[in-house]
């Protein structure tokens, strides 16, 4: 398989460029995934930089663009992929080294949306109840791994990184939003209803494409925007 990969490295070089590796199929068995081939190419140069840690699409931080579309490479068979592979890091963040990014300012915009429950307070003899119906409201929206593939794929967050909150902190706002047990849901809303922090969303649904969890923020920022109309 041929691999041509994104390099960059900051202390030594003037912009990112491409090298050629080339890996040999035997060494790869059939349900490789392609953090398998990454973690062999680095044997080939051990220069090469990639993140990764659980290795089972959990701890989301070996986010990649992967011939052109942003996915997890630990997730990701090679036998989807062809006999060329093309990596660069996610788009529009900086980059730290190879395909390492800064993911500083995505999560400023995650924590800015204030992703906790704020409940009344704490007694100790009785819990925050939920019914099953308002407890099936957060399906889709608590299982995101912060990987930012959704939000470094939405153009809106290319364009306005710093005023768009994106996808993935939108998702999560919606989830405290609709929380039957959050005591702030009007202060929520009204921390979001904003022309660039929500609204320049345009559902072009790159977000939910690129999801590796299979979740649909794009629907989740449309149900927010309708609470909002409906409850400011």
């Amino acid at each position: 398989m041929k691999f041509i990969i994104s390099r960059y490295n900051p202390e030594t070089d003037q912009a990112p460029y491409d090298q050629t590796f080339d890996l040999d199929n035997a060494l790869l068995a059939a349900d490789s995934m392609l953090l398998d081939a990454l973690h062999l190419l680095r044997e080939q140069d051990p220069s090469l930089g990639y993140r990764s840690s659980c290795q089972e699409g959990v701890c989301g931080s070996d986010g990649m663009n992967v011939n052109g579309k942003n996915r997890l490479s630990c997730v990701t068979s090679l036998s989807e992929l062809g006999q060329t592979v093309t990596l660069k890091p996610l788009p529009s963040l900086p980059i730290i080294k190879d395909l390492i990014i800064d993911m500083e300012l995505f999560y400023k915009q995650y924590k800015d949306v204030n992703p906790f429950l704020e409940a009344e307070p704490l007694d100790l003899e009785h819990e925050h109840l939920q019914s099953p119906e308002d407890r099936s409201k957060l399906d889709g929206a608590y299982e995101c791994i912060m990987c930012g593939c959704c939000s470094t794929s939405c153009p809106s967050f290319w364009w306005n990184p710093d005023q768009f909150a994106g996808p993935a902190a939108l998702l999560a706002a919606k989830r405290f939003v609709v929380d039957s047990r959050d005591i702030k849901h009007i202060d929520r809303l009204k921390e979001l209803d904003s022309p660039t922090k929500t609204f320049r969303c345009r559902h072009i649904q790159n977000c939910t494409d690129a999801c590796p969890k299979g979740l649909n923020p794009s629907r989740a920022i449309q149900e927010l925007k309708s609470i909002m109309v409906k409850d400011l």
